[in-house]
């Protein structure tokens, strides 16, 4: 396919040629209807790109044909039979997959360190999740990506599931054995989804992990904004083999999505695919050789650990990204929460994540000299300047395994049921009717329909004292919780 071609972004270059004038939305009739205020913040030029997909980029008589063949493009780039744009990220896209493999009642095999957006999808389509749980490492305090065995031992002990969701990358970088696990799951007749919101980039340079797509998987998900240079909420979802029916997904999607899809998302997504597949292999090398130098530089600094190939091992990673930087910041005798509280008001740096041990930064095709050079000197500060920050309570961590909680309920239905809310002291032994996600990276800890144990309410009071964020939870404070009445 031409590679050099951008249907959307000619579609649009097109429409200003023709000079058409719409009565229809947006209403802002290219920025001349908005506050002159706001226009000086964000340019004409957003507001001018900001056009109506249908009876503006594109015509009833082409009928999404433009967007079609777009789509058609980003396949072939990353060799899918079939790819999916979407405008509201890959919170819908994963629910559009998981609702194209199961329905409501039936299983599916969900693995534990799935962000809220998959516990949604299973509230919403109301499919039983079948937790596949991933790996605690005591060391490091985080998990690794389950592995294949698991897998097969899941499937055995649940052989009418109708298939997998597994999440790699995970927020801290490590990677599942994708190829293992689609082997595992397809000798049972039964599709694998991966959820490789952090893996854009992937399919674009041999040196990095290995791209689901090319490992093997039926429905890959991707968040274009993430790790690529698309705007927020670009996200894209793919397909391959016969397990899965386009239309069935492209359904799903259709019933969940917005029926006033961006073009600002599309014409992103369009030209980030040509860029790569023009550029990609030289903007990933360089930024590969930028993360090497910063890991270098940062393992030279007193207090500070950088994780690196070392957690590539059975019963850990099957794969590292090398562009994902993880740093434990317990050296120093500081938090990860505080530690990016203090780098955002003293050297005015936005980490990527945070929890009680660690930092993360992620380096991309954006990247240059100034931001290589900022983020190590920030580092460079925070140790130098760390007796300057308040040392938080100790966080009482769960002991390996205690986080894999007991389902009693269909999530939908403890989050549907009837709920009060009690003391959070009070709810231990009860059934949770909430999602309780710390964030980032918003894995939930409590799942509704689980239930809960003292020892996990310990982790999530200490927790939020030494500066963890709750945002889902009904009550801010955590001094109570939503539980099944």
């Amino acid at each position: 396919m031409d590679h050099t071609r951008v249907p959307m972004v000619e579609a649009l270059v097109d429409f200003r040629r023709r000079g058409d004038v719409a009565y229809g939305p947006p209403g802002h009739r290219k920025g001349r209807g908005v506050d002159p205020r706001l226009l000086e913040v964000l340019g004409k030029g957003l507001f001018a790109a900001d056009v109506l997909s249908l009876n503006g980029l594109d015509d009833r008589r082409q009928s999404n044909g433009i967007l079609e063949q777009a789509q058609d493009l980003m396949a072939d780039a990353v060799h899918a039979e079939h790819a999916f744009f979407s405008t509201c990220g890959s919170s819908l896209s994963v629910k559009s997959a998981m609702m194209s493999v199961a329905g409501p009642g039936e299983e599916l095999l969900v693995s534990r360190n799935a962000h809220k957006s998959v516990v949604s999808a299973l509230i919403i389509a109301g499919i039983r999740p079948v937790w596949v749980h991933p790996h605690a490492d005591e060391e490091l305090h985080l998990v690794h990506p389950p592995e294949p065995d698991d897998v097969r031992r899941a499937l055995a002990d649940h052989p009418r599931a109708k298939g997998m969701l597994l999440i790699t990358p995970t927020d801290w970088g490590t990677c599942a054995d994708i190829a293992g696990v689609a082997a595992v799951c397809h000798d049972a007749g039964v599709p694998l989804i991966v959820d490789e919101a952090w893996g854009a980039h992937l399919p674009f340079h041999e040196d990095l992990p290995t791209w689901g797509m090319d490992a093997g998987a039926d429905v890959v998900v991707t968040s274009v904004h993430k790790m690529g240079a698309a705007i927020e909420q670009s996200s894209v979802f793919h397909l391959q083999g016969d397990l899965v029916d386009p239309s069935v997904l492209k359904a799903r999607e259709d019933l969940l999505g917005t029926t006033s899809s961006s073009s600002l998302v599309y014409l992103t997504l369009d030209g980030w695919r040509r860029q790569m597949m023009e550029q990609g292999h030289e903007l990933l090398s360089a930024a590969m050789s930028r993360a090497d130098r910063i890991r270098r530089a940062v393992e030279k600094l007193e207090g500070l650990s950088v994780m690196g190939r070392e957690v590539v091992r059975p019963q850990g990673a099957f794969d590292l990204d090398p562009l994902v930087l993880t740093i434990d910041v317990r050296g120093l005798g500081i938090t990860g929460y505080s530690a990016t509280e203090w780098l955002r008001d003293t050297c005015h740096v936005d980490l990527s994540a945070a929890d009680t041990c660690r930092i993360s930064a992620r380096i991309t095709q954006g990247d240059d000299d100034r931001t290589e050079d900022v983020l190590v000197a920030a580092l460079d500060q925070l140790v130098a300047r760390s007796d300057e920050i308040d040392r938080a309570p100790e966080v009482a961590f769960p002991r390996p395994g205690a986080l894999e909680l007991e389902t009693v309920m269909r999530p939908r239905d403890a989050f549907f049921g009837p709920a009060e809310q009690v003391p959070t002291e009070q709810a231990v032994g009860r059934i949770v009717a909430e999602m309780i996600s710390p964030y980032p990276p918003g894995v939930p800890v409590l799942v509704p329909g689980e239930r809960i144990t003292a020892e996990v309410v310990e982790y999530l009071r200490t927790g939020k004292a030494a500066g963890m964020l709750i945002p889902d939870s009904a009550d801010p404070e955590f001094s109570t919780l939503r539980v099944v009445a």
